[in-house]
Parts: structure tokens; sequence; C-alpha cells
């Protein structure tokens, strides 16, 4: 990897120390975009200001050159070969797997299964311990503030068993309301599952309070980290969920690639989710027996590029610090909180009004104007936005839109990014020439003030 002075100096750790406490400066995004390829091109003549990382996060060398490493040096399947580039193959492999348990802090690389992405990490449970454990008329909880990938197999899974769901309401902030949980809780569902930080509002949940609710109430519980593992410290142990989940491409890493984690117990009373090669110990035309876990749950050819280019995303995370950018993306909310209703009259902000309670994602609209138009007047000036339901349409039913636009963040957004994104915002009223007023109280926000 290319490391220029700037972008050295973005990670050194000063000389000063407070005790015996290291300080390390804040994040430094412009010099961190050196180590990001997709910088170098400009886009409509512009620098691209990439604020739609809570959909896909780019990617930086040290991740590119990984997988560029496997495809070109040592290509060759993995726990096949006894040869030099297959132990080398394998090696990387798992090695994978041990960086992936280390990040999130799992108590055992064994307890890590690798795949796709957090969609087909939630897909297993649902169908391997799911068809085991769910029956009729028992009920799963879930909440409104879901990605499909954590209702829809619900659904399928409830539709065949004959079960209920139930879900866990927000309050108009965005929050979860907790007493309604307390009250599901009562009907001693089996499983609970939600998101760790919401994908639409940003809305970063209680998980460790809601896992002992949970688990004092009999159910197990599976966490979605998707949006949690790229933008903050997260520690299984700590948070002490039964399920946990998070995708590769959101976390710096390739596309194809992510983890499921489970405890051990768990995992070795699951059946498999798919069969074929790898995951097998021994077949008989008329009888298999099963590997261990995690390849148990690993059938067939991995993506072992994406599988590396992981582990090489986590390594990259790592060395910056995710307390350190947990703050880098709390200052950025909460400067566009504060800077998005002064310099855009009209605009619509939906989730938790203050910045600790935020992931990087802030969800607005304009009045008058479709989400697709604000996205596609946007790009003219290089700015990327996601417009839509964001895969959370009963989210934005509860909203009473259709579709929002979302701004989200990772470590190479900076405040320009969010005075470019105000400055697109009057341009796209301009264009459909809504009238607007100065005053900061025409502004509405989605905040704390509309609990009812």
């Amino acid at each position: 990897m290319t490391l220029t002075a700037e972008n050295a100096a973005a990670r050194a750790t000063p000389e000063s120390t407070a005790g015996t406490a290291t300080v390390r400066p804040p994040l430094d995004p412009q010099a961190l975009r050196a180590d990001f390829p997709i910088f170098e091109r400009l886009i409509h003549g512009k620098r691209l200001a990439y604020l739609d990382s809570a959909s896909t996060s780019l990617k930086p060398r040290r991740v590119l050159d990984a997988m560029d490493g496997y495809n070109r040096r040592y290509t060759a399947n993995v726990h096949r070969g006894i040869y030099t580039t297959g132990e080398e193959a394998t090696a990387a492999y798992e090695e994978s797997r041990v960086k992936i348990a280390r990040f999130i802090n799992a108590p055992d690389p064994h307890e890590i299964v690798q795949v796709r992405n957090a969609t087909e990490a939630i897909n297993l449970v649902a169908y391997s311990w799911g068809r085991r454990n769910i029956g009729r008329a028992d009920t799963i909880v879930l909440t409104e503030l879901e990605h499909h990938a954590n209702l829809v197999p619900w659904q399928l899974l409830v539709q065949e068993k004959d079960a209920d769901l139930e879900f866990v309401p927000i309050h108009d902030d965005g929050r979860l309301n907790l007493q309604t949980y307390e009250v599901l809780l009562r009907t001693r569902p089996k499983l609970v599952a939600f998101t760790h930080v919401s994908n639409g509002l940003g809305t970063i949940n209680p998980v460790r309070e809601m896992v002992e609710m949970a688990h004092a109430a009999g159910a197990l519980v599976l966490v979605d980290g998707a949006q949690a593992v790229p933008h903050l410290p997260v520690d299984v142990r700590a948070i002490d969920a039964d399920f946990y989940v998070f995708s590769g491409h959101k976390v710096l890493g390739p596309t194809g690639s992510g983890a499921l984690w489970a405890r051990r117990e768990l995992l070795d009373a699951m059946p498999p989710f798919l069969a074929g090669g790898e995951m097998i110990r021994e077949v008989h035309l008329r009888r298999t027996t099963f590997n261990d876990v995690p390849w148990k749950f690993e059938a067939g050819t991995p993506d072992i590029a994406a599988a590396i280019g992981l582990g090489a995303a986590l390594d990259y995370l790592a060395d910056l610090g995710m307390d350190r950018l947990r703050e880098h993306e709390r200052e950025l909310v909460g400067y566009a909180l504060e800077v998005l209703p002064r310099e855009v009259p009209g605009i619509t902000i939906y989730g938790p009004a203050s910045a600790d309670d935020r992931g990087g994602v802030v969800t607005f609209n304009l009045p008058g104007v479709h989400p697709h138009d604000v996205a596609t007047l946007l790009d003219r000036d290089a700015i990327a936005v996601r417009a839509g339901h964001h895969c959370t349409q009963p989210l934005h039913e509860r909203l009473g839109e259709a579709a929002t636009a979302r701004a989200s963040f990772n470590v190479y957004s900076d405040r320009d990014d969010i005075d470019r994104l105000a400055k697109g915002l009057r341009s796209v009223q301009r264009v459909f020439d809504r009238p607007t007023s100065e005053s900061h109280a025409a502004t509405t926000q989605a905040s704390a003030n509309d609990l009812d």
C-alpha cells in the first residue's frame, strides 16, 4: 500500500500522553482519502462527495492489494491442495476468520461462519436454527426499524410454521418504544431479532439492555450489526447476544464477504444450511457425516479473495481505531444536524435529534421534491446520496413517506461534504422553485419534540 506523509500522519500516535493512556488525534479524512483510489477520479469535473456509505463503503488500497495478491500470486482453492499456493490460500482465508473474531471480540474463531453478507447470515439462522426450533403459535419479536433482510426471512419462517411475528414500535424520534418491548416479551417469544444501528434513521439501539430483557424472558437474540460493525466498537461478549451478523462491503471490505457469529453450542446443534463439498466429513451413497463448525456451514468454494479482502479491511479499521471513527462520525452527524436545517429551509430530517443517539446517517426529505429528483440533481455536483426506501418499506410506512433521501458517512467524509450537500439542496429547491422561509421556525425536524 502507498503510504503518503499525510495519511501516515492521520494514523500517527503523538508522543504526548494523558497519564498512561495514549492520546491519538482525530481522524483526518482529507489525508485518508489518499488511501482510496476512487477519489483519484473526478465526477463531472469535481471531487466525489460520497455520502452513501450505508449502502456500500468505498475500498482502500490495502483491501484491493490484498485481493489482487491472492489472484496474482497464490490463487488456489482452500482446504484442498497440498501444495504451496494451496496452503498459502488456506492460511490467508483462515487468517481472515481470526481477524473477524478479534475485531468483534468473539471468544473463538470457530464461532465465525464466513458468508456472502448479513442477508445470507440471517437466512442461515432462519433456515437452520429456525426450522428446528420454531413451531406452531411460537412468537418472534422484531422491530419497525428492520432492514428487509431481518424481516422477510422471518416472515417466510412463520408462514411455514404457523408461528407469529410481533413488532416493537418506534417513537416519533426514531427510538424504540422499550415499554412496548417489555410487554411483548411477556408473550415468551422464542427469538428476538433487531438491528444494532438503523440503516434507515441511524438510531443506535440499546442492544445490551434489550438482550438482557430478552434473555430474562427466555428468548434467544439475533442482532443485525451491518450498520454497527463499520462505525463503532462492537464487542459480542459484552453485548451477550446469541447471533450477530454483519456484511463486509459496508466495513470497507469487498462485496461477497461477511460473517455470522454464534455461540458454539448453538452452531453445533444446528443442521447444515447448504450441502455439497467442504461441509462434509464422509460421504457414502446413502449417508453423509458433516464437518465440524464452522465449516459445516461453508459449502462449496467460498469467495476466497473477498474473505481475504475483508480481513485486510478490518486491519485497516483496527489501525485507525474504532473509537476515533465513532467520534469522527458523531461530530459529522452533529454538524449535519446543525447545518442542514439552517441552510436548507423546509427540510425534514428524520430520526433522533442528538448525534449521540445516531450512527453516521442523516435521512431527510425536501417538501414537494421526490427523493429521486433530489439524488439526480445532486449527482450533477458529484454528490452521491441514496434515494428510495432503503430496504425499509415498513419503516417508511411508519414515517408516512414512500421514500426519503439519505446521507451517510465514513472515514473519508468531512464537513466540506456536508457543506456541499447543503449548497446542493438549495440548488435543488431553486430548480423546483419551491418557496422557502429563512426562518428557522419553518424548518421541520422529526425529533424528540414530536413525541406523543
